[in-house]
């Protein structure tokens, strides 16, 4: 990690105000910049995720994920945590599936024993999409993978 750990109390604040989120429903905010200088807010519930609807303009210039929990009973047993990554300004509001930003929380939950060695990500129900990212740690390593779909294939001559 380029820079991990906790988040300054002041830009947690513009973090909850731009993300509308009342006082109280982060539960935690952690840096977990592996290159794309990630901030990730760990919510309670996957539903509090789902109704995010941010305003873009005080986020700008920040990467932010937000991460929580499925509740097998209430959202089923198909993934254990919900991510929504939203990047305002970088010419995507939100990107569906985030391969660096699951890394990132990979590292944060697996070192504070917030989630099994192995574990399935949904991303992207908010836009529509059902992307599902596995998460597994073998000894010291953290792999993230999943599936693709090619939607335009070519090739390029230099």
């Amino acid at each position: 990690m380029l820079r991990s750990g906790a988040v300054d109390p002041e830009l947690i604040e513009q973090i909850r105000l731009g993300m509308k989120l009342g006082a109280g429903e982060i539960l935690d905010a952690r840096w977990v910049d592996n290159g794309p200088s990630w901030v990730a807010l760990r919510l309670a519930d996957r539903a509090s995720v789902l109704r995010l609807q941010p305003d873009y303009a005080q986020l700008s210039g920040l990467k932010l994920g937000v991460v929580a929990p499925w509740d097998p009973v209430v959202d089923g047993d198909e993934a254990q945590f919900e991510v929504r990554a939203f990047v305002p300004g970088d010419g995507m509001a939100e990107d569906p599936v985030t391969g660096s930003l699951n890394a990132g929380i990979a590292r944060w939950f697996l070192e504070e024993g917030l989630a099994p060695a192995r574990y399935v990500v949904s991303q992207g129900t908010a836009l529509g999409r059902k992307g599902r990212v596995s998460i597994q740690r073998l000894g010291d390593d953290i792999w993230v993978g999943g599936s693709t779909v090619t939607c335009i294939e070519g090739r390029v001559s230099l």
